[in-house]
């Protein structure tokens, strides 16, 4: 699934195209994604100008003064700006055109992404309301993630990745701001010292600042808002790498299951 670096890239390629465009018409192939693209969405965004296209988690947000349309990637989704007369290939769901000729592909094989519409503020919306601050932000600092892990028992890793405490720290970037800030993954939140807490602040901030400067992580095929093929590989310090040798010791990479996710660490590196 696309993570926080993913979609800030897909943010990035797509807003300088669609920002300031008027919206002609959307034209939707197939109604039944994640949840069923609204009716009200094709006549409530036509003829509407894109001011803003901005991120909150994992979604994107189409602002007009009308309302605001809320994309999700899911698994397999993926979104390129392109002729509006190009023809559709298999799994090309929606196509939001635009006034220069141009349209806003959404394609997604699996059909787990969604596209939908609020004529509310989009913090509003029942999946953005409970979210936690962007990591990235200066809302999430030390005293911030100290104060919601006071008394917590459950394991660091879950923690972090939960989007009520935090957004878009997905699994590979938990894993590797854990091993950047020397914790290891099982600890649980409520027992690490402000300090450590500190550390693994920057290390998030870290992990997810380098992951968008060089694109993302893809670890399947993805396209960007160009066609052209995916994002760069990120070397990765521990994720994937059980077995190996670690980047900082001599120690070997380790592997175990938390919250049914494959979990990577350094068993010298992280305590």
């Amino acid at each position: 699934m696309p993570e926080l670096p993913e979609v800030e890239t897909t943010r990035r390629g797509i807003a300088p195209h669609l920002e300031g465009q008027r919206v002609t018409e959307v034209v939707v192939r197939q109604p039944r994604l994640r949840w069923p693209i609204p009716a009200e969405l094709t006549t409530a965004l036509a003829g509407q100008r894109i001011d803003a296209v901005r991120r909150r988690g994992k979604y994107l947000l189409l602002e007009t003064a009308a309302g605001t349309a809320l994309l999700h990637l899911g698994m397999s989704g993926s979104l390129r700006v392109l002729q509006a007369d190009e023809p559709p290939r298999a799994h090309d769901h929606v196509d939001i055109c635009l006034a220069d000729g141009r349209c806003l592909r959404l394609r997604d094989p699996r059909r787990f992404g969604a596209l939908l519409w609020t004529r509310r503020p989009a913090a509003e919306h029942r999946l953005l309301r409970d979210l936690g601050p962007e990591p990235l932000d200066q809302d999430f600092d030390s005293d911030y993630l100290a104060q919601r892990a006071h008394g917590r028992r459950a394991a660091i890793k879950s923690f972090i990745m939960d989007s009520r405490i935090v957004v878009g720290v997905g699994n590979i970037y938990a894993s590797e701001a854990l091993f950047l800030a020397g914790i290891h993954p099982k600890t649980a939140a409520g027992r690490i010292g402000r300090a450590r807490l500190a550390r693994l602040v920057e290390a998030i901030r870290t992990v997810l600042t380098q992951a968008i400067a060089q694109g993302g992580t893809t670890l399947r095929d993805f396209s960007d808002s160009d066609g052209r093929p995916g994002y760069f590989q990120q070397r990765l310090s521990v994720y994937g790498r059980a077995g190996e040798p670690c980047r900082r010791c001599t120690g070997t990479i380790r592997s175990l299951t938390l919250g049914q996710r494959n979990t990577y660490y350094c068993p010298r590196c992280q305590h």
